[in-house]
């Protein structure tokens, strides 16, 4: 192994390339590894074109990724040398006290559970490190292929993990606003939930087709008009029971607010940028006294997570093959894969590197 490598990188914000970085080191615990499939997130084009995290220079971008393990620490006793794994985009430190106190997204502070990308190089370079190797990594299921088993790194988890956060319960209408990858893995955990009724809210045909596939009863276009009042409609004035945001932006929140009954609770995965605003109606959130809920949260990262998420893979249970719809091949079609996530054409759900 040679001591540099390349890797594809936020210059600054609104501009991205290559540049040439130390391999790095390997720590008793950690485990360092070879990409073999990449994928793009929509985080790493507010983080790029949006400056979402604020100013990054010569950053390695990205947290998606299935790889091959090219050595590991002494310390390290569950993976071994050339095992293919898949990677979380949030790999917590899992000795933290947070992490101890269920909060092992926030491990070492808020949200630094998440690492890749955000307080450290991510993983579109020829190597990269993974802290904690047996806290963190998880075998690629059985039976399922590397470009299906990349979903598991930050599409399913933060989708589920949204559905939790709603606390979605059987017999549920549920509202997911947003459904590009995330929101339809959110469309379908409602369903292994037991919602009896899921409307969808979106934009583009293919997704909201697709999120008819995954169960689906509704589909509502924003653009056509406001999300409260056709949820309204389709309701008979009655709202939701549960609401998972999975798009959108601060202004998302006051249309969750409006569409959900009292006693309700709303879920939110989407990372927001520095400088969005929150707006709650008063008089829609019964003057502060509604019982309505608002969460918001990071994806669980980790191994067992995606081991369990993984068994839904490999047992067919969960099918993630329709989120692929773009696919390229080899390092120098990295950045036009994440180009096409920045332009998001209207065919586009997810778009996917085998290198």
């Amino acid at each position: 192994m040679s001591k540099t490598m390349r890797g594809y990188a936020m210059l600054h914000i609104g501009a991205t390339g290559w540049v040439e970085k130390p391999v790095p080191e390997c720590g008793p615990r950690d485990a360092i590894l070879k990409p073999l499939v990449l994928a793009p997130c929509t985080t790493d084009v507010h983080t790029v074109w949006d400056g979402a995290l604020g100013e990054r220079h010569n950053m390695v971008l990205g947290h998606e990724c299935c790889a091959e393990v090219v050595e590991v620490g002494a310390l390290v006793r569950d993976f071994k040398v050339g095992d293919k794994v898949v990677v979380p985009a949030v790999t917590p430190d899992w000795s933290s006290p947070e992490a101890q106190a269920g909060l092992s997204s926030h491990s070492g502070g808020t949200l630094n559970g998440w690492k890749y990308s955000n307080t450290e190089d991510g993983v579109f370079s020829e190597y990269f490190a993974c802290n904690d190797a047996d806290g963190n990594l998880a075998r690629v299921p059985d039976g399922v292929s590397l470009e299906e088993t990349i979903m598991l790194s930050d599409m399913v988890p933060p989708g589920f993990s949204c559905v939790e956060l709603a606390d979605v319960q059987f017999g549920d209408t549920v509202l997911v606003i947003g459904v590009g990858p995330v929101g339809l893995m959110a469309v379908a955990a409602s369903m292994l939930r037991g919602a009896a009724r899921v409307i969808a809210v979106g934009s583009r045909p293919a997704t909201l087709a697709a999120a008819k596939n995954y169960g689906a009863s509704d589909v509502i276009d924003y653009k056509v008009g406001s999300i409260e009042e056709q949820v309204m409609e389709l309701t008979n004035g009655r709202g939701v029971d549960r609401v998972c945001i999975c798009g959108g932006d601060g202004d998302t929140f006051t249309a969750a607010v409006r569409s959900i009954k009292p006693g309700g609770k709303i879920g939110s995965v989407i990372a927001m940028n520095m400088n969005d605003t929150i707006t709650i109606p008063s008089a829609d959130w019964g003057f502060g006294m509604a019982n309505k809920q608002i969460v918001g949260g990071a994806m669980l990262g980790g191994r067992l997570r995606l081991e369990k998420l993984g068994a839904l893979l490999s047992s067919g249970r969960l099918d993630v093959s329709p989120l692929i719809t773009h696919r390229f091949k080899g390092w120098e079609r990295v950045e036009e894969c994440l180009t096409l996530a920045h332009n998001k054409p209207d065919d586009l759900i997810k778009s996917v590197v085998t290198l």
